[in-house]
């Protein structure tokens, strides 16, 4: 079918069936020669030819069934098939999968760009149908959802040059290995990289995992914490992909056997992303792992962050010390450092020297002096914090505290007058003292230097547009340990039914909820007695902290997330 497309010409079909005029096709064909839109766009546009019209007379010259699809109900993993912003570029629309068949809705069936980067992409063999422009336009919002998509890829991809790509500066020198480099530069594998990419940020992915297997490779986004399987491309081209992001990542394209890193940004509405990259060498190929970085989405207000009045109290007066620690915890990805962040951004002021020292430098914060670590030659966080002690800091920050001798030096910081921010791996704020402790750290100097110790989750947010009101019975709330918060007039819980906003998960977005407990009289005998984290925790609760749970459950109580998620997330007090 393909072939017989290929070998028709709509001039001549339009002019065939008297649909046109010579000179209507001449003005439409300048304009198309100039702008690049397509031509049967552009005399529907201009009330030369009328949609049907055109549907019909391609349906009928190229033997292809036309469909109108106003009232097609499309299966979610027909859509999953193809991504939505090459659904939105080419105006087409994925109607079912039989085999290794696609059928696909088109606007204009004779775009065999579209045909090819789709078959390129999916691996099917693709079966065109005709639509109505006007009606394939609304039922692809209907499906994927808003313009979104749309807007992304146009202002990313543009023209389809690298201009909207800025490439970093190498960090290590690439060298020559022309066939590799050829076929990584093609300009199929730079669309299909774009594609990748594109598609998780249209998502809202935090990372994109490219995983190589025997028979193919898979594509991962991380939603909302969750891994999401999308379709990934064809095995042949998983180490021209590859090297493709190498380049970007100014990292070799030669070296296959080390783990290497990278990074590199994109920019878009003038706005700027950067991608933070590691390639991991596996059995069947190197398996690549970019984290978004989206400085446009950062907030650096502690105030806006939505941390419940008690935390944000001991916030408040904890940054206000003249010196001891500010210790976060928490899971990788809770969101720690974005909490750090924008601990500092509330501290930064022109008569305060603030220093960070990080491993990588994930933001960039005017004001801030920001130290990378180099652990290959030695500049390791322990270092690095000895030798910013000497530029006269007022404040300042660990990426983290994973060894003896980093905590040693940060400790020694906070008793010597400094402010010091930094996270720890424990799995509650009480469990920072004992934590320390067992890193060799005597009890006297942890008791004298943390001044609060925070732990973080985040919770998926419910979906706004498909959020809908849940009884929860009193037997329910008594077992969970829900006590009424005097904050909150009257508890609102909810669930999310699906939609198509929020891809029938009923969660959209996530909240973050913390724990903060302040270095208390209470607790200093307990920290000396190197008392256990439980035991900590409990005499928190008595002079005031809100547990984890209990923040959980009053974000359950305000409908920013489900009772579920408080539970998964969290343990008892």
């Amino acid at each position: 079918m393909s072939s017989k497309i290929e070998r028709k010409r709509l001039p001549d079909m339009l002019l065939e069936q008297q649909l046109v005029t010579q000179d209507q096709l001449n003005e439409c064909m300048v304009i198309q020669r100039s702008t690049g839109h397509s031509l049967p766009s552009l005399l529907v546009a201009h009330g030369y030819l009328g949609e049907e019209d055109l549907v019909i007379t391609l349906s009928e010259q190229l033997g292809i069934p036309h469909i109108r699809v106003a009232h097609y109900s499309i299966p979610k993993e027909v859509l999953s098939e193809v991504p939505e912003t090459l659904a939105r570029q080419y105006q087409m629309l994925p109607v079912s999968v039989t085999g290794d068949v696609l059928t696909l809705a088109m606007a204009d069936p004779l775009n065999i760009m579209a045909l090819d980067d789709l078959r390129m992409l999916t691996s099917y063999d693709i079966e065109p149908v005709v639509a109505v422009t006007s009606e394939l336009k609304d039922a692809i919002n209907k499906h994927y959802g808003g313009d979104k998509a749309e807007n992304l890829f146009n202002s990313l991809v543009g023209d389809g040059e690298d201009a909207d790509l800025e490439e970093l500066k190498a960090q290590d020198e690439i060298e020559d290995v022309s066939k590799l480099e050829v076929g990584a530069e093609d300009e199929p594998v730079k669309k299909l990289t774009r594609l990748i990419l594109f598609n998780g940020l249209e998502r809202g992915a935090s990372d994109v995992h490219i995983e190589p297997f025997e028979k193919e490779v898979r594509i991962r986004y991380r939603v909302d914490g969750s891994l999401e399987v999308a379709k990934g491309p064809p095995k042949n081209l998983q180490h021209n992909l590859v090297a493709r992001i190498k380049i970007l990542a100014g990292c070799r394209i030669d070296e296959h056997r080390l783990p290497q890193d990278g990074r590199f940004r994109i920019r878009y509405h003038d706005r700027e992303i950067d991608f933070r990259v590691a390639f991991l060498p596996c059995k069947y190929g190197e398996k690549v792992v970019l984290r978004v970085l989206d400085q446009g989405s950062l907030t650096l207000d502690i105030d806006k962050l939505g941390f419940e009045p008690q935390p944000i109290s001991c916030f408040s007066e904890a940054i206000k010390l003249p010196h001891g620690m500010i210790l976060m915890t928490g899971p990788t990805g809770s969101g720690k450092t974005t909490t750090l962040y924008s601990l500092l951004h509330k501290m930064n002021a022109i008569d305060v020297n603030i220093v960070t020292v990080e491993d990588p430098i994930e933001y960039e914060i005017f004001g801030v002096n920001q130290v990378q670590t180099q652990s290959r030659i030695g500049f390791t966080f322990a270092e690095a914090l000895r030798q910013i002690l000497r530029q006269d800091p007022d404040i300042v920050m660990v990426g983290e505290i994973r060894d003896h001798e980093t905590a040693d030096v940060a400790v020694k910081a906070a008793l010597t007058g400094h402010l010091v921010l930094s996270t720890l791996h424990t799995n509650d704020a009480a469990g920072v003292f004992p934590r320390l402790t067992d890193m060799g750290i005597e009890p006297f100097l942890v008791q004298s230097s943390v001044a609060l110790a925070a732990a973080q989750r985040l919770l998926k947010r419910v979906c706004k547009e498909c959020h809908e009101p849940l009884n929860v019975p009193q037997d329910v709330l008594d077992r969970i340990q829900y006590k009424p918060f005097e904050y909150i007039e009257q508890a609102k819980f909810v669930r999310g039914r699906g939609c198509s906003k929020c891809n029938d998960t009923g969660y959209k977005g996530r909240v973050a909820v913390v724990e903060v407990l302040m270095a208390w009289p209470e607790l200093q005998p307990l920290i000396l007695e190197r008392a256990t984290g439980h035991q900590l925790k409990s005499m928190a609760i008595q002079c005031g902290m809100q547990s984890l749970r209990q923040n959980s459950l009053a974000k359950a109580a305000k409908g920013l997330t489900t009772i579920e998620q408080a539970l998964e997330h969290t343990g008892t007090d």
